[in-house]
Formats: structure tokens, sequence, C-alpha cells
């Protein structure tokens, strides 16, 4: 391969990453740009400060927020980006860029709170939000099928949902020292559920 079709490749490398890009909702968009960014300033600077910390050592309001953006490793930057951008994007074109918006702000602040309140250990990762995500995909899509990665196979988003909660589930009630913040993931579903619920007028909200 000679310079100019070196030059040509990267020119095409780059037009379609920045079309691709650009065809990522708003709010999406900007989610993975940040988590990406603070990523990789993660190893540059010292950014403890913005990792949820527990009531009694170190909190501050700013972490409900600013844990989301943190991640431990670049397997679990990559697992919530591509579930961000799979159902994130898909929601948002649905809802619009404001009340997704204020369904991420939810489901952030509820994962935080919840993880705060049943556990007493730091906490990073926008994991909560991609529950809050998968929970409302398959509440408005539940017949629509995904393929999954591992098993290479597809699956109605209903039947996702399902058999992630239940998981969840038998990992809070096994109490598994595993390292994964799982009243998080169960803070940012239900907080996104509930959220549904009130949009909808459905019960507990039901007028």
């Amino acid at each position: 391969m000679n310079k100019y079709q070196i030059e040509r490749f990267l020119r095409n490398a780059k037009n379609n990453f920045n079309y691709h890009l650009r065809n990522i909702p708003v709010v999406t968009r900007y989610l993975l740009i940040s988590i990406i960014v603070v990523f990789i300033l993660q190893h540059v600077v010292n950014l403890y400060f913005f990792v949820l910390q527990s009531f009694n050592y170190g909190f501050n309001p700013v972490q409900l927020i600013s844990y989301a953006f943190l991640h431990g490793n670049f397997a679990h930057l990559l697992f919530n980006g591509l579930a961000l951008w799979m159902f994130g994007s898909q929601i948002e074109r649905y809802w619009g860029a404001k009340r997704y918006l204020t369904f991420v702000f939810v489901c952030i602040v509820g994962a935080a709170i919840t993880h705060m309140i049943f556990v007493n250990a730091n906490v990073i990762g926008i994991s909560g939000l991609v529950f809050g995500l998968l929970l409302a995909y398959g509440m408005m899509w539940p017949e629509r099928e995904i393929f999954l990665l591992l098993p290479p196979m597809p699956v109605k988003a209903k039947y996702l949902v399902i058999g992630y909660g239940v998981l969840l589930l038998l990992n809070i009630l096994t109490s598994r020292n595993d390292g994964i913040a799982h009243f998080a993931h169960l803070g940012g579903a239900l907080s996104g559920f509930l959220l549904i619920q009130y949009w909808r007028k459905k019960p507990p909200f039901h007028r």
C-alpha cells in the first residue's frame, strides 16, 4: 500500500467515523464521548474525588452524577458504551432529547442512592443507567429481537430483561462478593421503571 492509498484509507475512515458519530442522537453521543474522555483522564490525573463514596467517608453530592462517568477498566467501559449506544440511541430517538435526559439523570442518581443505602463501598460506572435503558427498551418494544454476542443468538427484548432481572436478584440474594455493584444496577432499573410508570400514569402513580 503506497502513501496515496494510505492517505485515502485514513480519509475514508475519518469520514465514516464522523458520519456514524453524527447519526447518534445528541445526548447519547455526548454521553459516549464523555465516558471515553474521562476514561483517558483517569490514566493521567487522579479523579478519586469523583468516585461515589460512602456517607461517612468522603461523600460529596457531585459524586451522585460524576461516578457514572468513571470506569474500572477497558472491558467495563466497552460493555457500558456498547449498551448505551445500542439501547440509548433508539430510546432517545423515540422520546426526544429532553425526556431522555431526564431519564438518564433519574437512573444515574437512583442507582447511586440505592447503592449507598445497601452497600458501604465505593462505586463507579454508568451500569445503573444501562440497566434502566435495558428495562425501558423491554417495556417499549418487548417483541423486538436483540442479537447477543455471547452466546451468538437472537432473543426477544422481554426475555432478555427477564433473564437479566432474575440473574440480578440471584446475585443480590446470594450476596456474592464479586466486585459488581448489583444494588446500583437494581436502583437504576427500578428508578427507570418508576419514572416510566409516572409518565404513563400507571401504578403506583395511577390517577
